[in-house]
């Protein structure tokens, strides 16, 4: 067997395996069983894990790619990493880099960003950004819109909770009156495993704690133990697509009244945050929305956006 169909065969069991059973996105926080086994298998090892070198070559990878800034995350890249690494076939960083660039599908490269990047979420997370929809943008766009088009984009949904609670919210603030408007939500990642998830709607039941039991009796339906299904109506209310935010034109005919990029751009160097900004106010409508997460900031200076209050942005109206 040649040296690439060697690295071709591990490529593939990889890919196969490529979440541990104790980290699988479904089964609790994405990453923590892998950030544990990592730290465990390295100490009974007693060996260096991620060589300088390697890691260099990742950080610079990851931010030519898709922006995102690794420079101070090599505990995070050790323990998201290199269990699979050792477990799957691959002797070092450099062997299963070298496999993510040699996959003409771009699917490794995609496991790559999901393993690095993807966080826990659940429903009715930073709530007070829901009461703000609810409350403010709702109201305003149910008067403002003779065609009844409401456009809202959930950019980097991970798993779906957002979108789907977003959903939600639009559901019961027209109620009956809902008949005619188009809702429909955007929810866009880039990463293949949680917008499988997100179009199963299939949910541990940690993931409904702050959702109320009117709406866990509306919205959801049992499937097993611990598990809960999105209604029908809710999941034929968000489109799923995969996309990469570092594409520097939207492909998108209509702007939104609401874009929501929370807990997305902590991952971002500097010139990615300005340039992803930029896009997101040029795809906006005048007086539309940005909501980001309670802990990231946007500077003055930094865009053309109103601060409206912490984490939400506003584009100007038109004079």
């Amino acid at each position: 067997m040649s040296g690439a169909d060697s690295l071709f065969r591990r490529c593939v069991r990889y890919y196969n395996t490529m979440w541990p059973d104790n980290a699988r996105p479904d089964n609790g926080r994405p990453g923590d069983g892998a950030r544990t086994r990592g730290g465990q298998e390295a100490k009974r090892v007693g060996m260096e894990k991620i060589k300088h070198d390697e890691f260099i070559r990742l950080v610079n990878y990851m931010r030519e790619q898709y922006g995102i800034n690794l420079e101070q995350k090599l505990a995070l890249v050790e323990g998201r990493l290199w269990n699979v690494i050792n477990h799957k076939g691959f002797s070092s960083l450099n062997e299963y880099i070298e496999c993510v660039v040699s996959d003409g599908t771009g699917e490794e490269a995609k496991m790559l960003v999901t393993r690095l990047t993807t966080n826990y979420t659940y429903f009715m997370r930073e709530e007070q950004h829901y009461n703000f929809l609810r409350e403010v943008i709702l109201p305003q766009l149910e008067k403002s819109l003779p065609d009844r088009d409401v456009r809202i984009w959930s950019a980097g949904c991970s798993s779906g909770e957002e979108p789907y609670t977003t959903a939600m919210v639009i559901d019961e603030y027209f109620g009956l009156g809902k008949a005619g408007w188009d809702t429909k939500i955007l929810a866009t990642d880039i990463s293949p495993v949680v917008l499988a998830q997100a179009r199963e709607g299939v949910y541990g039941e940690e993931r409904l704690d702050n959702v109320s039991p009117a709406w866990k009796t509306k919205y959801f339906r049992k499937v097993g133990p611990g598990r809960y299904k999105v209604s029908e109506a809710i999941q034929n209310e968000v489109i799923f697509r995969s996309f990469n935010l570092m594409e520097t034109r939207l492909p998108f005919r209509r702007k939104f009244h609401v874009i929501f990029c929370r807990n997305v751009m902590i991952y971002f160097n500097q010139p990615t945050r300005d340039a992803l900004l930029q896009r997101f106010y040029q795809a906006l409508e005048p007086g539309g929305h940005l909501f980001i997460g309670l802990s990231e900031t946007i500077s003055k200076g930094e865009t053309l956006f109103d601060f409206v209050q912490p984490s939400i942005y506003a584009k100007p109206k038109q004079k």
